[in-house]
């Protein structure tokens, strides 16, 4: 029979925290741990990994490697993810031996637009009008409303990467074709006056903190220029904003530090692009 795991004891100074994920977000997680006095461990097969040179314990094997996420939990007393295209089901195998933030679960939302759309609407927190599509038929079922649009993959697709500007339905079906027939979420183009963004961060006791909102220019679909200073937005965007991203997190039941992203249109409507864990 399997002990459950008490995830809401404190973890001191001196434990080692394991990341799944070598990076360059690893490697800010390893810093800021061992600052704090912790040890820290990292999961990744590359042997020469951001994260992995500057960690006490450099575990070097596949996320999904059973051996490999056995040693880590047996190294750790609590584990997070740099990013979220971590396997859902490599954190779900750690939980079951020791704390796990952000868990699975809310992980495999994030790896998938049209999961990640759908939580939006169950939240009430507005996004862009969007169909998925998986197959043929939902292909030739798309309103033409939806025109012009982004068709996004549904899994993987990341910094412009995985997405494609159609402006008609002869369009839709040649991106469609051009992506692969995989998964996607087309989602209608909109008046956009920029972008921004709330981090917050969320305890087991469900505790909620944000921090400023960011005002966010992007260049070709990458993040160019971040701003954060009093008045960078206004008040009611900021208000707006906060509110959301909370809603989000909460109906996630989430633990740890999650983004939030929105699109500013022109009317100075707010709706949510996408999480980042």
């Amino acid at each position: 029979m399997n002990t459950p795991v008490d995830t809401h004891k404190v973890i001191l100074p001196g434990a080692t925290l394991g990341v799944l994920g070598g990076g360059q977000l690893g490697r800010m997680f390893a810093h800021a741990a061992q600052a704090m006095g912790y040890f820290t461990a990292v999961l990744d097969q590359d042997a020469t990994s951001p994260a992995g040179l500057v960690s006490h314990h450099h575990v070097r094997t596949g996320y999904e490697d059973p051996q490999g996420l056995t040693e880590l939990a047996q190294l750790c007393a609590a584990v997070t993810t740099e990013f979220e295209n971590v396997p859902a089901g490599a954190l779900n195998q750690l939980a079951a031996s020791l704390p796990v933030s952000p868990a699975g679960a809310s992980v495999a939302i994030a790896q998938d637009r049209a999961a990640e759309k759908a939580h939006f609407v169950k939240c009430g927190v507005p996004c862009a009008p969007y169909a998925v599509i998986e197959s043929p038929e939902q292909l030739a079922a798309v309103n033409d409303a939806l025109l012009p649009g982004i068709l996004k993959t549904a899994r993987m697709g990341y910094d412009g990467k995985g997405q494609i500007r159609v402006k008609t339905r002869a369009e839709l079906v040649a991106g469609w074709e051009e992506l692969g027939r995989v998964a996607c979420v087309l989602e209608k183009m909109l008046p956009l006056a920029h972008e921004c963004s709330v981090i917050v961060a969320r305890g087991r006791d469900g505790t909620i903190v944000n921090l400023p909102v960011q005002r966010n220019l992007h260049r070709d679909g990458i993040l160019a220029v971040t701003e954060v200073y009093e008045g960078n937005l206004p008040a009611t965007q900021v208000e707006q904003a906060i509110t959301a991203a909370k809603s989000v997190a909460i109906g996630l039941d989430y633990v740890g530090v999650l983004c939030v992203e929105f699109f500013v249109l022109d009317n100075g409507q707010l709706v949510v692009n996408e999480i980042a864990p």
